[in-house]
């Protein structure tokens, strides 16, 4: 047998299946792995429904087959999840109720970033499909988010949480078979998304659409509504998102391997090209490297729905809408006009997780402290950490500039639509910059983009941004306390989503 072209500590079963495609190994099992879940998701929603078959057995399969695809995609590395996800439930269990989210926190992100560290570093990322990194970094977002709102429902008083938490908050410990499937399940175990577990609770006992579909019934009747037909069916929503999965997949092999990132910083193409040139090649190979998360993402929201998770509720045209943990809004990304409007459409879930677990409960420096723990959720490379503290100045030169300027381009259609077009380009090309580092990794890579870049006139700017802050904030009040007042209507009958999409402003 020939020498594996990738190694890998997963299985070997379809080397030659990656061997004539060009892909490494990690990839093709991974790719495989997502398109098995989503026949099994179909099998599951089908033969295995709630009125077919009991809770417990729908959490045992569920664990069962998301456990099979850790140990076929990482081998004896797949050990690892099991182990934090084994050690933070003892702590659930056995520890103080009162710090029971404090210790999980601590415990799950380092123990994430130990192995983080431990590959960077001493093995140097020798053995790319051992890259068990993104499963722990899911696994660590559901065992802090199902922490903290243990503690919310366990802990709190009803007046000292939001609205939000009051609906999430959970009044008793899971037990090990509720843990391990909300933790393993297969539709999204390999590449999330993370979800509520009171949300996958209720989807496992199969109460996860009607349950939306009486409230919105109730609202609507003002009663208690009682909904005589058949759940909607995720079929529709499926194909578009595997329609979008293709597109995904052809522009890939099409476009974004003949715009690789490492050429943004190669000596010959710095020195033998004008800025101008450096900068439209910039734009487009970042542009070029999104659909590899686009596929990835809205495959894995496929299988979810394909499950018949994910549902929210009914859109304004009364048709059934399956975002629920839906991880992106491509559209809202590609024409995003500011810097929190991007992040806001980007990565949704974990935006959500870091809502939860920091934005909404660190007592000062919100913004900071949100963007340093997705910076040490992600990794330990230099790069991360670039991208995610640049990021802090950045969102609050955006904020400056928006609520300065933008008001004197309302005036008229011609002037809005002006206005638009000249933030969209600043956006994209500031996600150059910002975004760059997070692709480079390396600290050399980044220094070589920046000075090719000439990024002390970006830095000068950001921070002529942030001086206008305090200058506008005393007209930002009063605007915004009249707008609140202005904004007041009679209360109506919408679709309950109850997505908790509330995003880091």
């Amino acid at each position: 047998m020939p020498e594996p072209a990738f190694n890998t500590t997963g299985s070997l079963l379809l080397l030659p299946v990656s061997q004539s495609l060009g892909f490494p190994l990690d990839q093709v099992n991974f790719v495989t792995c997502q398109l098995f879940a989503l026949t099994a998701a179909f099998w599951f929603r089908l033969y295995l429904s709630p009125s077919r078959a009991s809770p417990r057995v729908r959490h045992a399969v569920a664990t069962t087959i998301g456990s099979a695809f850790l140990i076929f995609c990482f081998g004896w590395y797949s050990a690892h999840i099991l182990v934090l996800v084994t050690v933070c439930y003892l702590i659930m269990v056995f520890a103080d109720i009162d710090n029971v989210h404090k210790y999980s926190l601590v415990t799950a992100m380092g123990y994430l970033t130990a192995c983080q560290a431990c590959r960077a570093y001493i093995f140097n990322y020798a053995v790319p499909s051992t890259d068990f990194s993104g499963p722990l970094m899911i696994v660590t977002q559901k065992i802090t988010t199902l922490a903290f709102q243990l503690h919310d429902g366990m802990c709190k008083k009803p007046d000292q949480l939001t609205p939000e938490q009051k609906l999430l908050a959970i009044n008793a410990r899971p037990s090990p078979l509720q843990y391990l499937s909300y933790n393993l399940n297969f539709l999204s175990v390999l590449v999330g998304p993370c979800s509520n577990y009171r949300d996958y609770l209720d989807f496992i006992e199969g109460g996860h659409i009607s349950r939306r579909l009486r409230r919105l019934s109730g609202a609507c009747n003002g009663h208690n509504g009682h909904i005589t037909a058949p759940d909607p069916s995720p079929l529709g929503a499926v194909c578009r998102k595997l329609l979008v999965c293709s597109g995904c997949m052809l522009f890939f092999l099409v476009v974004t391997r003949s715009l690789p990132i490492r050429l943004n910083v190669e000596p010959d193409f710095v020195s033998q090209n004008s800025f101008l040139v450096r900068l439209t090649y910039a734009f487009f190979s970042v542009q070029a490297a999104r659909p590899k998360f686009y596929f990835a993402w809205t495959l894995a929201d496929a299988v979810n729905n394909a499950a018949g998770y994910g549902f929210s509720g009914m859109d304004g045209n009364g048709k059934a809408s399956w975002d629920l943990i839906g991880n992106l809004n491509i559209l809202g990304i590609e024409t995003a006009t500011s810097f929190k409007t991007f992040i806001d459409n980007w990565n949704i879930q974990t935006a959500v997780w870091l809502k939860t677990v920091c934005y909404d409960r660190a007592p000062r420096h919100r913004l900071a402290l949100t963007f340093i723990l997705s910076a040490l959720w992600h990794g330990v490379f230099p790069g991360y950490y670039f991208t995610f503290i640049t990021a802090i100045p950045i969102t609050i030169a955006a904020r400056a500039i928006r609520k300065s300027v933008r008001h004197h381009f309302l005036s008229s259609r011609g002037l809005k639509l002006g206005y638009d077009v000249l933030t969209w380009a600043a956006t994209q090309l500031t996600i150059c910059y910002t975004v760059m580092p997070f692709l480079l990794l390396s600290v050399e890579p980044t220094f070589i983009y920046y000075r090719s870049m000439y990024f002390h006139v970006h830095v000068i700017s950001i921070l002529a941004a942030v001086a206008l802050q305090p200058k506008h904030k005393s007209r930002e009040t009063r605007t915004s306390s009249s707008s609140s007042l202005s904004s007041v209507s009679p209360v109506q009958c919408q679709p309950d989503l109850s997505n908790n999409n509330s995003k880091i402003d």
